[in-house]
């Protein structure tokens, strides 16, 4: 079953929740990884690990580096499950 936008967005707001603290409310499409939700390069491997565990995606090592933003990550996955 195919996830969509809002519930991908949900289910990362989730992750980024357990593996930053962060309140989930706080992670939106616009945000940077980086810059504003503070996730190094370690915790974005998590990350990225968890939400193809959640989605049942595979996401690239090397593609993991190009997720900048929240939207990034929501827009791969989307195209990922559609594959």
């Amino acid at each position: 079953m195919a996830f969509s936008e809002q519930e991908i967005l949900a289910g990362l707001a989730e992750i980024v929740n357990e593996e930053t603290g962060l309140p989930a409310e706080s992670v939106t499409p616009e945000k940077s990884f980086t810059d504003d939700l503070d996730v190094d390069s370690l915790s974005m491997m998590t990350i990225a690990t968890l939400a193809e565990e959640k989605f049942d995606v595979r996401i690239p090592d090397e593609e993991v580096g190009n997720l900048k933003t929240v939207q990034d990550a929501v827009s791969y996955i989307n195209g990922a499950q559609q594959a």
